[in-house]
């Protein structure tokens, strides 16, 4: 049996904007705005998602009786532990994204901070 089960990435990108936003401006939604480390983030919540395949990012195709039931037992029927499964993928991307990249990070928004901090040479 062939069975295609939809897994939209806007719904994963909806579901990561509403936990950014329950995350202080700096560094986080800041860091999140760059969108290589938003990228990452995406990708890091998708391919954790149970019945995804890393080659595709939108449609998941599954042959066989025995991976359909794998598939479904994995993802909760119900969709309140499916929110919150999905919020504990994107928390735990965050935190690994920022631990990962803190460095890269902090200088990237002090290179985009510092050019309007700096002081006048014109006033000698």
């Amino acid at each position: 049996m062939k069975t295609v089960a939809r897994l939209t990435e806007q719904s994963v990108i909806g579901e990561i904007n509403s936990v950014l936003d329950t995350y202080p401006y700096q560094p986080y939604q800041q860091a999140f705005a760059i969108p290589d480390l938003r990228q990452e983030l995406i990708s890091f919540v998708i391919h954790r998602l149970p019945g995804f395949n890393s080659q595709i990012t939108d449609i998941v195709l599954i042959n066989d009786d025995d991976k359909f039931n794998s598939f479904h037992n994995k993802l909760s029927r119900h969709p309140l532990e499916q929110q919150l499964h999905l919020q504990t993928l994107i928390h735990q991307g965050i935190s690994s994204i920022i631990r990962d990249k803190s460095d890269w990070i902090s200088n990237y928004l002090g290179e985009i901070v510092e050019p309007n901090c700096q002081t006048s040479h014109w006033f000698g």
